[in-house]
């Protein structure tokens, strides 16, 4: 039975928060800003764009056919693409990538053309990331005007700021990675740069560490730093010290994170093309410089039946969500022509998984189980296989991607479509709409209250938590007023050990278990895994000492931290209901979905 929320027709009965994040982000307008558009619509519209496509490459399919299989998907939430296909599908913008990558020259000229690519991309709902390892280092001479070189923060301040005005006349918010590689001579710097609160608030920040430098830190040893305009050593340190600033920096603040660059070229799946410098806004998508890629998510609680996981549904989502997202590569309109060729030169695509924590929660499994890290495996890994697979029968239908000669599948594959196929992203606000857990995050919270509007607050339960509480007969107010307090179970009497057990949130679960999962599904996915290390107030800057190094250990191409309260502006809060009073309630801003917390998150 349809509603009406907030001037929006809930013709697919997606709930109030649901629709307001749709009818804020997604929905089309007419110019006086009323919303023209329905859910169902939504959906429809971007079906249509997606599959028209089909006809570049076979004149007699059945395009209807397409269409229908691919609203049929989104519109049941069992797979939905990245923000800006969502937004832009069959528009006149037509942007549908979420991520890119725009190479820092150091003249002026290349950073400020640098710029301009930034406030385009921003506009049109994407996400950018950027090293800045090539400008030279604060106080360096300037031989054009006999000055001095301000150095890479400052001139993150610029891309700051632009981010910031695009901001203000867009959908959604903008998000930047700056990343700069820990043998420049600004790197302190850098690692201490957002520990000014509001500094840089538009940028997710990370120091690029090597191979080199992390035997370095575990020898005691001191390393060089490198100018890169002259590429000369201009001094060392001692790599144990950086190493305990960044986790100092990060423990206080969020950030930095770390992208272990090494790692992330050892699968560079074209390396003849150059090293990947830099990944996009949440580290999940590394990439050229002035390339692009499109993700989805396949909702993985969607495809557990009878307390199992349907592998032939799996198997059809995977094989369709490859398909829906190398026709978006055909469909999208390009900022530039440079992403347009380097980006159809490799055809890069994301399939990822949402979800996961409310799949395992329907197989009663628990997340912090050894089950879990081999059922995430087992699912990472079918995944990929059938993504190649989809992919290797695009390629023999349609043509390999360009670069697909001197790429690393050559010798393995005889057709590939796309240079890579899996990723796994935060999801966020796709999350929402599909109304599962984030990416490969556990549970945030089991109930909490949602801001869905200025003065507006709503109360959310899991719904796997309340069936099964209704089930055992403990499902009350009283219980669910005790949950909201801190969105957790753990400690509240009266709930039966089998529920604590499935129904563990992110602050329960320690940062060995978030380390460990971020490694199973890596070890099948072609670009990265995005994964944050939630840690409660009270932790110590060891237990994210001991978090990096088992990243680094297991082979993540990346690691990102964040302690609960480190910021003051995060999206999930503890707030005391009344004054003077000992009561609390866990608010979580209408669009945050899991899984971002106190980092900029784009999706």
């Amino acid at each position: 039975m349809s509603q009406e929320f907030f001037g929006v027709k809930d013709d697919l009965g997606l709930g109030v928060n649901t629709i307001k994040v749709l009818q804020r982000r997604y929905l089309l307008q007419n110019k006086k800003g009323v919303t023209i558009e329905t859910p169902s619509r939504l959906f429809r519209r971007v079906a249509d764009a997606i599959a028209s496509i089909e006809t570049n490459y076979n004149q007699n399919i059945d395009v209807k056919k397409i269409s229908d299989q691919f609203y049929k998907m989104m519109s049941s939430q069992e797979f939905l693409p990245n923000t800006p296909t969502l937004m832009n599908a069959g528009t006149e913008v037509g942007q549908l990538s979420a991520c890119f990558v725009i190479p820092v020259g150091d003249s002026l000229q290349e950073i400020f053309e640098a710029v301009k690519w930034t406030a385009i991309i921003h506009q049109s709902g994407g996400g950018t990331g950027f090293n800045f390892s090539k400008l030279r280092p604060q106080g360096d001479l300037v031989r054009s005007t006999g000055g001095v070189a301000s150095g890479p923060v400052k001139f993150m301040t610029i891309f700051d700021k632009t981010t910031e005005v695009i901001k203000q006349g867009g959908k959604r918010r903008g998000a930047n990675m700056g990343i700069l590689r820990v043998d420049h001579p600004d790197i302190l710097e850098f690692i201490s740069c957002k520990s000014k609160e509001g500094f840089l608030d538009n940028f997710n920040i990370s120091v690029a560490v090597t191979d080199k430098f992390m035997n370095a830190v575990k020898n005691n040893q001191d390393y060089s730093l490198v100018n890169p305009r002259t590429k000369r050593i201009v001094g060392k340190l001692n790599a144990k010290k950086v190493f305990e600033l960044i986790i100092t920096s990060s423990w206080d603040t969020g950030d930095p994170g770390i992208i272990f660059i090494d790692e992330i070229n050892r699968h560079n799946p074209t390396p003849f093309q150059g090293d990947m410098e830099a990944t996009n806004p949440c580290g999940e998508q590394p990439l050229l410089d002035w390339e692009s890629c499109n993700l989805g998510s396949i909702n993985l609680a969607k495809v557990v039946t009878n307390h199992q996981l349907n592998w032939k549904k799996l198997s059809k989502l995977v094989h369709l969500g490859v398909r829906f997202l190398d026709n978006v590569i055909d469909a999208n309109k390009y900022p530039s022509d440079q992403i347009r060729l380097v980006t159809l030169s490799n055809r890069k695509i994301g399939i990822g998984v949402m979800g996961f924590a409310d799949a395992l929660i329907k197989m009663n499994i628990a997340y912090n189980s050894e089950k879990a890290f081999k059922i995430g495996e087992k699912i990472m890994k079918f995944i990929k296989i059938e993504g190649h697979h989809a992919s290797q029968i695009l390629g023999k239908e349609r043509g390999n991607f360009p670069n697909f000669e001197k790429s690393i599948w050559k010798n393995k594959y005889d057709n590939m479509r796309n240079a890579t196929v899996t990723t796994i992203a935060p999801t966020g606000t796709i999350s929402i709409i599909a109304g599962c857990s984030s990416g490969i995050e556990p549970l945030f919270a089991v109930s909490y209250v949602r801001n869905v509007m200025e003065g507006t607050r709503l109360l959310e339960t899991n719904h796997d938590f309340e069936k099964m509480a209704r089930r055992a007969n403990i499902f009350s107010q009283r219980i669910i007023h005790e949950i909201t307090e801190n969105g957790s179970i753990q400690n509240i009497s009266g709930i039966p050990k089998n529920l604590k057990r499935l129904f563990v949130t992110a602050l329960d679960t320690s940062p060995e278990v978030h380390i460990r999962m971020q490694s199973v599904f890596q070890k099948h996915t072609d670009n990265a895994v995005s994964k944050t290390v939630n840690l409660p107030q009270g932790v110590s800057p060891d237990e994210v000492k001991k978090a990096y190094l088992l990243a680094y250990k297991l082979k993540s191409k990346g690691v990102t931290v964040y302690r609960y309260g480190s910021k003051s502006n995060q999206v999930l809060t503890v707030e005391s209901t009344e004054k003077g009073l000992n009561k609390k309630q866990m608010i979580a801003d209408s669009e945050f979905g899991g899984g971002c917390e106190g980092i900029v998150c784009p999706h």
